[in-house]
């Protein structure tokens, strides 16, 4: 899966002056190819999988969720979804937090399969 990120000339500048940039030439839109993303998540009949391809993934790397411990229990990804949430402001909604916990605890914490 191939992402475009579009900014607007506004929004491009804050980004550019944050490094140092000129924004005399910025004008219009501008578009950046992302690479693909290499690594997927893990498929599931779990609810939450598909909660997460649709919030979790939109913002970072399913590769984000390989390098949590393996030993994480479920009050570490609730957290880890509220920071989000809170901190990040992914639109998480309230209700779809535990789908997702269920999912990221099955899936990659200490509620995997042996």
């Amino acid at each position: 899966m191939n992402h475009k990120a579009v900014f607007t000339a506004g929004a491009l500048a804050l980004v550019l002056t944050g490094f140092g940039a000129s924004t005399h030439a910025l004008a219009g839109s501008k578009s950046i190819d992302l690479p693909p993303d290499g690594v997927q998540l893990k498929p599931s009949t779990l609810p939450g999988y598909a909660k997460a391809q649709a919030i979790c993934a939109a913002c970072h790397s399913a590769e984000y969720m390989q390098y949590q411990p393996a030993t994480a229990p479920r009050p570490y990804w609730d957290a880890m979804a509220k920071r989000m949430q809170v901190v990040f402001k992914a639109p998480i909604a309230d209700e779809d937090i535990p789908l997702i916990v269920e999912y990221l605890t099955k899936t990659y914490g200490n509620e995997q399969p042996k």
